[in-house]
């Protein structure tokens, strides 16, 4: 059968020379694509990788999610670790990889940091056998380590692997701040307790080397930003990169009146309402939380800003404890597991502020501009990628408290919000909804696929 997407989204000559063309005896409209990720949906890079993945099924390309180690019961999703004892030998991988990292690492430090010492190998796995493209996402905790990765090329099917932090990378390091060794062949790591030229970090960065030229991969970029630090790696400085941005659910994340997403959240209609993800400890770096207390603070200081009319409100947070202290009054709505019910609380924000340090494409900023909701941040990583400034948000500059204070300040005085929220949802559906993710993932394929041996 052949899909009518296929000729909106094909050429006709494209077309034929597949259609005439089998490809090791699977028709490209029976295209079969597999994605790896250690998690299913627990964090960024499982949201964005179930995402995708469902994106693509909606377009007629047959899509499997394989995962290492599943929190939930998502029937869609397979998981690698069914029985009692591949469970056990998981949770033993991802533990002894978590806490072995932060035994070598300074305990000062809230960098994640991965040493890859341990993986699995998915050589007889059936949906790997059987995928035309394996499609790998996070793979970190004990999943793919760089000798499993290798394996994979004896496959020989195409490879695509979409970088959702900088691990790939570097010698261990999913954050680098204006660490720069990664241009290099790390080593020196101002992460690890004992540090040098042929630390950890540079050991971990030749397994890396090793792996990486036995076998072939395409990397994808979610952002302009992460496409550049793979451009400056050693280690993947001449691979093929394409920009493709994640997806998002664009008919569960829309826009609704915020008067009455704000009765839902027993928010007077009258209120600004500024939002906020999880609100970890002040002392953790990549989050940028002391940013925003500061901007907070010194907005609460301005002449121009009511503060009775301001109500911060976070999400995220397991329970209050340990909360820093903010200016206005704060509601904590928790963890929020249904997105429904999230998108009904971007809706009642009138600002989405994150304070994020470093971010490849953070979710929750998408998430955020889905449901028309303006966003203010700091220029860093693949947020300029989503904020337009002055347009659908406010992009401060760079660890600048009191321009993220001017960002919220420039929302809350706006005579035309309505415009700026217009604005927001537009971005996504043009950028970033579903069909347009899966049509360039969909063309990707198409070119590995053909670009192979025959």
């Amino acid at each position: 059968m052949l899909y009518c997407w296929f000729f909106k989204r094909v050429t006709i000559e494209q077309f034929l020379k597949y259609y005439k063309r089998k490809h090791k005896n699977v028709f490209l409209v029976d295209l079969k694509v597999v994605h790896l990720n250690t998690y299913d949906g627990n964090g960024g890079a499982g949201r964005a990788c179930l995402r995708l993945s469902d994106a693509l099924n909606s377009i007629g390309i047959k899509s499997d999610v394989l995962v290492y180690y599943q929190f939930g019961n998502n029937p869609k999703i397979h998981n690698l670790s069914k029985n009692p004892f591949a469970k056990a030998k998981a949770v033993f991988n991802i533990m002894a990889e978590r806490y072995l990292a932060k035994a070598f690492s300074k305990s000062e430090v809230k960098t994640p940091f991965s040493l890859q010492w341990f993986g699995k190998s998915l050589l007889k796995n059936k949906l790997v056998q059987e995928a035309d493209v394996i499609h790998i996402h996070w793979i970190n905790h004990g999943f793919l380590s760089p000798k499993f990765l290798a394996e994979l090329d004896e496959l020989e099917k195409p490879i695509v692997w979409t970088f959702h932090d900088s691990n790939a990378f570097t010698g261990g390091c999913h954050v680098r701040y204006s660490c720069e060794n990664f241009h290099r062949q790390c080593g020196n790591c101002p992460l690890l307790k004992m540090s040098g030229p042929k630390d950890i970090s540079h050991q971990t960065w030749k397994r890396k080397q090793k792996a990486y030229s036995e076998v072939n991969f395409h990397v994808v970029a979610p952002s302009n930003w992460m496409a550049q630090s793979v451009k400056e790696s050693s280690l993947l400085g001449l691979r093929h990169t394409s920009v493709i941005p994640n997806t998002i659910e664009v008919d569960i994340f829309k826009p609704y009146v915020k008067a009455e997403a704000k009765k839902i959240l027993k928010i007077a209609p009258e209120k600004f309402v500024l939002m906020s993800g999880f609100m970890p400890s002040k002392n953790d770096k990549h989050k940028g939380t002391q940013y925003l207390i500061d901007a907070l603070f010194e907005l609460s200081r301005r002449p121009e800003i009511p503060n009775e009319q301001i109500e911060l409100v976070i999400f995220g947070n397991k329970d209050e404890a340990n909360v820093p202290k903010f200016p206005f009054k704060t509601t904590f709505l928790g963890t929020i597991n249904k997105d429904e019910h999230l998108a009904k609380c971007y809706a009642a924000a009138d600002a989405f502020i994150t304070p994020s340090l470093e971010d490849n494409l953070p979710n929750t900023v998408m998430e955020s501009l889905a449901c028309a909701t303006p966003v203010i941040a700091f220029t860093t990583g693949g947020i300029p990628d989503m904020v337009k400034h002055l347009q659908n948000g406010y992009l401060a500059r760079y660890k600048d408290a009191s321009d993220l204070a001017d960002g919220i300040e420039w929302l809350f005085l706006h005579g035309q919000k309505e415009e700026v929220q217009k604005e927001a949802r537009r971005t996504v559906l043009s950028t970033f909804a579903p069909a347009v993710i899966a049509e360039q993932h969909a063309t990707l394929y198409l070119k590995l696929l053909d670009d192979m041996p025959k």
